[in-house]
């Protein structure tokens, strides 16, 4: 039960991160890029994307 908490919050946290993203003004491709790098890297993704990238995402996908 623990687990399946833990993988519905990590679900819910790309599904935030991934849709983020998405409305930022930049390049599909690299935008497409970010989001796949995120899912493929799991919560090491996610914290890096939260706790460093969060607001420097805008500048690195310009």
């Amino acid at each position: 039960m623990i687990g399946f908490i833990i993988w519905l919050v990590g679900l819910i946290l790309t599904i935030k991160a991934a849709v983020k993203i998405w409305k930022l003004n930049a390049d599909t491709a690299k935008k497409l890029l970010a989001i796949i790098l995120i899912v493929l890297t799991s919560w090491l993704g996610l914290a890096f994307y939260y706790f460093y990238g969060k607001d420097k995402m805008s500048v690195w996908l310009k």
